[in-house]
């Protein structure tokens, strides 16, 4: 059902994922707007690249926090709207909001339109809509990371799990979620082609959690 609360809570959605969190920490500590450095893109894994794990870590938070609040707002709009908590109408209005967050996060109204790749704030969604399958790419996330040191790398990875993990662990009956796993992945191959190409041909930078350097 399509009402002034349900179309109030989408525009916040988007408002949300609009927060440039790496533009804004770069800008008010550093001094430096990310998105001239590095890949030019104003994300967590840019960040850590330019800025450090400092900055990069406190970005990666936001915006999590940033998809997992617009996903939540469901909660807000009231069953009459978006029906039961556990019903598919229910989760499907999450996806919708999480979606518009990450759209808003990569085309940020607040910075330009020139936004991020959105796996953190994709991240977040997951957390709001699956918390199991969310863990299952943290710990896919944390351990491919510390292994090659590739965050790019790492965020592919861990999109893959989500839907895979949607499959064949959870078998989960709510065919719109194992839709959006899959258009994750398409998503995630998009934003990050360059990473990839970096990574084919070596050239893709390593971060290191524990080297201290600022």
């Amino acid at each position: 059902m399509i009402s002034i609360y349900s179309i109030s809570a989408l525009i916040l959605a988007y408002l949300f994922g609009s927060i440039p969190t790496a533009v804004w920490i770069g800008q008010a500590f550093y001094g430096i707007d990310v998105r001239e450095y590095g890949s030019g893109n104003a994300g967590a894994t840019n960040t850590f690249r330019v800025l450090g794990k400092k900055a990069g870590i406190a970005v990666m938070v936001l915006d999590i926090l940033k998809g997992y609040t617009a996903t939540n707002l469901a909660y807000l709009i009231g069953l009459s709207v978006t029906g039961p908590q556990d019903s598919v109408q229910f989760v499907n209005y999450q996806l919708a909001l999480g979606v518009t967050a990450v759209m808003g996060h990569l085309f940020p109204v607040f910075a330009g339109f020139r936004g991020g790749k959105g796996i953190a704030t994709l991240f977040g969604m997951i957390l709001a809509v699956h918390t199991g399958a969310a863990l299952i790419c943290v710990l896919t996330f944390v351990v491919v990371l510390l292994i090659s040191k590739y965050v790019s790398l790492s965020s592919l990875l861990s999109g893959f799990s989500f839907p895979l993990s949607i499959i064949f662990i959870f078998q989960s009956p709510i065919r719109s979620v194992v839709l959006y796993g899959m258009c994750i992945c398409v998503l995630i191959l998009v934003t990050h082609q360059k990473n990839i190409e970096r990574l084919l041909k070596g050239k893709e930078s390593k971060v290191d959690l524990f080297k201290r350097k600022e």
